[in-house]
């Protein structure tokens, strides 16, 4: 697995779940999908860190 693979991981495994395929021209919903996880991941850290 690449770098780039594993930063794509939660994108493409959603878009698998729902039958779309992440590579083709669906991958803007795979793009949204990281886009929310790593959102989330790096406002918790800046919560924790400021409080």
């Amino acid at each position: 697995m690449t770098l780039s693979e594993a930063f794509l991981w939660p994108g493409t495994k959603v878009c698998e779940r729902l039958g779309i395929d992440p590579e083709g021209e669906a991958g803007l919903i795979r793009w949204l999908i990281n886009t929310l996880v790593y959102l989330v991941i790096s406002l918790i850290f800046v919560w924790i860190i400021v409080v």
